[in-house]
């Protein structure tokens, strides 16, 4: 297994995954003011400001521990959001997952796609073991999304979040190596198949 350090760029047909830079912070700026990323991505004590945008996304290049992938339209460049694999456990071959995706990347596949890329990569090219990942129970297009690539619900923290008034759940899910060996991001081609 090798490390994160190598930031790879990886190419589907809706989206192209490649590596942050310091001047990609005024998009994320952008992004991070949409209602709907702050509502399912922030705590509501977070404060960020374009200079630590600026600061972080400009390291995010070094960091051999995680890999932090810019999601981008292909026919532009433009910056729609990110993925990122971290908290990276070498002894246990694991990691956790999120994504982030702003207004113009929504209802378009983009999210499903990106996902498939960065996870993919984690268990073919990084020979991760288990890819976990946690989300809010209220967060019905993310759910949809990670459900679509393979993920399986493990658990449920209930009302783990104080979020939008009112207590939330914490859906917590996984995907392992053997599982994306048989479906590929694809758990549905699988069951109609038969394979």
């Amino acid at each position: 297994m090798s490390d994160f350090s190598v930031k790879p760029v990886l190419r589907g047909e809706k989206t192209v995954l490649r590596p942050f830079t310091e001047a990609d912070a005024d998009a994320v700026w952008e992004i991070v003011q949409d209602p709907e990323v702050i509502r399912f991505t922030f705590e509501p004590s977070t404060e960020l400001t374009l200079e630590g945008l600026r600061s972080w996304y400009g390291t995010r290049a070094a960091a051999p521990d995680r890999l932090d992938l810019a999601v981008t339209d292909p026919a532009d460049g433009e910056v729609l959001g990110e993925v990122v694999l971290y908290e990276w456990d070498p002894a246990a071959r694991s990691c956790t997952f999120r994504t982030l995706l702003g207004p113009r990347g929504r209802g378009r596949g983009i999210g499903t796609e990106a996902t498939r890329l960065v996870v993919g990569y984690g268990f073919e090219q990084l020979t991760l073991h288990r890819v976990q990942l946690e989300a809010y129970g209220h967060n019905r297009r993310a759910l949809h999304v990670y459900e679509k690539v393979g993920f399986v619900v493990e658990g449920v923290r209930r009302e783990a979040q104080w979020r939008d008034g009112r207590w939330v759940d914490e859906v917590v899910m996984g995907l392992l190596d053997r599982e994306w060996v048989v479906h590929r991001g694809r758990p549905a081609s699988v069951t109609s198949t038969g394979r």
